[in-house]
């Protein structure tokens, strides 16, 4: 602006302007500071409801869930393979795919005297939740009278992700899970899992997104139903990439999921994680002794996986039965903040299947 005019100086105008100016010069160097002390100050942050408001009827029973299943030594039997894959396992034993041999087969698995002692919870397909044994009796009774507790996989499957790379996808099931699960909790489920997958390379900043919306969704839907989710993105061990590698997808994915889970609302206290192990690719053509595996898979998990979370269950991911033996071995030799267990399929039915051979003298 142009400086006052002579007449402007000389008059009484100009000086009841100064004086005006001198008035306000406090205050605007009062506002100034608290300006500058509110910049200085962190945002205060305001609080919403209850976290438990989602699923405040079910907490105390959900709590409980969590902590039979996290118990010491005891661990997860996956058994919630799909009728196709189940029609797979039985047909490499010579016995054909049919409800009655997917019934035996289940009531085995589930009727194994002792098995409550090892395995506190039992992944079961939808088939076999509301199925009955050769005798009549519900499947989900004889799993609670063995000391297992029933749990239900929810996802619909996987199929190719639009707008990510090729090969890449997605997991469906979200529209109508809260009717299922619970239905499912009626029929006596009291945990679930859904599965998604990331590949190491060349996978998509969709692919992550997606699987971390999904999860985080679904694990407040379940939490809402009285079931205990199990997050499980799996990263696959199929490909040709370096164990280091694996462990940079493996932080990204996880560090998704529980920014998901937390935007969601997901009280990570009742919720089980279902990791895969941080190892080289399948067709790298490199082996990890079982000492190197733990100490990176146990790197990641410390930095992505909040010490809130009771319990980890890692799933075997293709390897044989001794290699996820040895590996999760190897995880506890030393205190973790979480209950690191297993949530196995092949790696523990592979070689009862094959002594069973589809034949009842076999059972026992």
């Amino acid at each position: 602006q142009a400086g006052p005019s002579a007449s402007d100086t000389a008059g009484p105008r100009f000086a009841a302007l100064c004086l005006v100016g001198l008035a306000l010069a406090p205050v605007a160097a009062s506002a100034k500071r608290a300006g500058a002390a509110a910049r200085a100050r962190p945002a205060r942050r305001v609080y919403g409801r209850d976290g438990w408001a989602h699923c405040a009827e079910y907490k105390d029973e959900l709590l409980a869930t969590v902590k039979a299943l996290t118990m010491p030594g005891k661990g997860i039997l996956a058994m919630d393979e799909s009728n196709g894959t189940c029609g797979l396992r039985l047909q490499s034993i010579g016995v054909e795919n049919t409800e009655p041999n997917r019934q035996r087969w289940r009531e085995l698995l589930l009727g194994t005297k002792g098995l409550g002692e090892y395995c506190g919870g039992a992944i079961l397909f939808t088939e076999t939740l509301f199925q009955e044994t050769t005798d009549g009796k519900k499947m989900v009774d004889l799993a609670k009278e063995n000391g297992i507790i029933p749990g239900i996989k929810v996802d619909t499957g996987l199929v190719p992700l639009p707008g990510g790379r090729e090969g890449e996808n997605w997991c469906r099931g979200l529209d109508d899970l809260k009717e299922r699960t619970l239905d499912f909790y009626k029929a006596g489920a009291r945990f679930a899992k859904w599965r998604t997958t990331v590949r190491v390379r060349d996978h998509s900043a969709l692919a992550v997104a997606e699987a971390a919306h999904g999860l985080a969704r679904y694990a407040a839907i379940c939490q809402s139903s009285g079931l205990v989710p199990i997050i499980e993105p799996e990263i696959l061990l199929d490909g040709e990439h370096s164990i280091d590698e694996n462990q940079q997808t493996f932080e990204e994915t996880w560090a998704a999921v529980f920014k998901a889970c937390a935007d969601y609302g997901v009280q990570l206290e009742a919720a089980l994680l279902k990791p895969s192990m941080v190892t080289p690719g399948a067709q790298s053509g490199a082996k990890a002794d079982a000492e190197t595996i733990a100490s990176r898979t146990l790197a990641a998990l410390a930095r992505v996986v909040p010490p809130a979370v009771p319990g980890i269950m890692f799933l075997s991911g293709g390897q044989s039965e001794v290699d996820a033996t040895m590996n999760l071995n190897a995880m506890n030799q030393s205190p973790n903040p979480w209950h690191i267990s297993f949530s196995y399929a092949r790696a523990l039915q592979n070689t009862c299947l094959k002594t069973w051979a589809g034949k009842d003298e076999n059972k026992v």
